[in-house]
């Protein structure tokens, strides 16, 4: 097992001073961000040049050899089901592009998102990701490289707050194991839905569908949770994903159990990359090396 880390956390930086500071920090590899260049999302970030020209692919492999460095996935969580259909196609041919990316560095996975249609019902959504998912999980499999989904409900996607990544439950890992798809695990997400991340993990790692692992903690505010409800905010959110009662932390400062978690990975045979994935506010900005370190304190004495 190695401990990783997903860059989009560092979007100010390029990728030979990500892969310099987190070599030095103690990571072991890198869920490279790939968007396209020229967003401002705090959380994102185009590591990779997989659109263009600029991939120079013997260059990246000796960026991370010189450090003793491996890639785990090239990744781009983007809604793989948006309703503009011009922008659908967008998503789709940038989704290519990541995997083309990974086969040129020998990398197995490539992340993403199932998404949905907000103006659709849920099971409206489940057909047409039938209908279009598929071809893409043929274009990997021709690339040798799985499509990895992260179970991030994505509540910011659905103008009331709503799962807009129709990949949030053990019900719809299920679902999309059946198109061809691989999981990201992410414990974080689980806990405010009311699932227990380690009985969850423990289920799911029987299906050998478990082929990457995102590490990220949560607080929760129950306090809160007893004004708002299980929904969140209704009357004064500010944003989608303002619930008001729960926060992502990096690991160690939230509630999960990492000592559980890494060893119900270990007593299922997971043998792949652990990436930290720090979406923390309070320590983000000038913070978020410091964020990045407390998380291999936590994780580095129980990943070997």
């Amino acid at each position: 097992m190695r401990l990783g880390l997903f860059t989009a956390c560092l979007p100010g930086l390029t990728l030979a001073e990500v892969v310099a500071w987190a070599s030095g920090a103690g990571y072991d590899a890198l869920e490279v961000a790939a968007w396209p260049a020229g967003g401002d999302h705090p959380h994102q970030a185009a590591h990779l040049d997989v659109d263009g020209a600029g991939l120079e692919a013997g260059r990246v492999l000796e960026l991370f050899a010189a450090h003793g460095m491996t890639v785990s996935a090239v990744s781009c969580y983007e809604n793989n089901l948006i309703g503009d259909l011009v922008e659908r196609a967008r998503v789709h041919e940038h989704l290519r592009a990541c995997v083309r990316a990974a086969a040129a560095l020998g990398v197995p996975h490539v992340g993403t998102f199932i998404g949905r249609d907000a103006g659709a019902s849920v099971a409206g959504n489940l057909r047409e990701a039938e209908r279009v998912l598929p071809g893409l999980v043929r274009y990997a499999d021709d690339h040798g490289v799985r499509l990895v989904i992260e179970n991030c409900p994505m509540e910011g996607w659905h103008p009331d707050g709503y799962p807009g990544n129709l990949a949030y439950s053990p019900e719809l890992w299920d679902w999309m194991f059946d198109l061809g798809l691989y999981l990201n695990f992410d414990p974080s997400h689980l806990l405010w839905l009311g699932i227990d991340p380690v009985e969850a993990l423990r289920s799911v790692l029987v299906s050998g569908r478990v082929s990457h692992f995102q590490a990220k903690d949560i607080e929760v505010d129950e306090r809160a949770r007893n004004r708002f409800g299980v929904f969140g905010k209704a009357v004064t959110r500010a944003r989608p994903e303002d619930t008001g009662w729960w926060r992502y932390r990096v690991p160690g400062r939230g509630q999960l159990d990492w000592n559980r978690i890494i060893d119900t990975l270990y007593c299922g045979g997971f043998d792949g990359t652990v990436a930290v994935e720090h979406e923390d506010p309070v320590w983000a900005g000038a913070w978020t090396r410091q964020g990045l370190e407390i998380a291999v304190e936590t994780l580095r004495p129980l990943i070997r």
